[in-house]
């Protein structure tokens, strides 16, 4: 009779039946959720369809390109080369062009004053070139105001 008695400090042992009917139920019931938010059954939901490209007329994706006149930048005595052939264009928006236009006074003032202050050094690194479009697009969207300019787009950069 010892054998049939369970000493109080034993718990029965429960077999792996029940964890395995969770993992399963857990598989089943999340694929069931991934079909239907991937199929689109429960409204919004549905991810976002890809944009297929501009549409017709949308205003949004135009641009008109407004050029820069050349800057011609002397740089200091001691440096390597002594002057710097800066040309670029304006990305704007359609409907900004004529005020774009109107500021390129303030506009060349703005470059010619940020490419004067530049370090003729740092003019000579591989990666000048990016941080000076990021420096005078900021400054040029700036005195424009915000949504005018949407990019600058760098067309000659020569040491001479």
């Amino acid at each position: 009779m010892a054998d049939a008695t369970v000493e109080a400090g034993d718990k029965p042992k429960r077999g792996k039946l029940p964890l395995l009917i969770g993992v399963l139920l857990a598989l089943i019931l999340g694929a069931a959720g991934f079909f239907v938010t991937y199929s689109g059954k429960v409204p919004g939901l549905a991810a976002a369809p890809a944009a297929k490209g501009p549409a017709k007329g949308d205003s949004a994706m135009e641009a008109v390109f407004v050029p820069v006149p050349p800057l011609i930048v002397s740089l200091v005595p001691t440096a390597h080369a002594t002057h710097l052939r800066f040309t670029a264009q304006l990305e704007v928006n359609p409907a900004s062009q004529a005020a774009v236009t109107r500021l390129m006074p303030r506009i060349l003032d703005v470059m010619n004053t940020y490419l004067r202050a530049v370090e003729p050094s740092d003019l000579e690194q591989p990666s000048v070139l990016v941080r000076l479009r990021a420096q005078l697009l900021r400054r040029i969207q700036i005195v424009t105001g915000e949504g005018s300019v949407r990019d600058l787009l760098v067309t000659e950069f020569a040491l001479n």
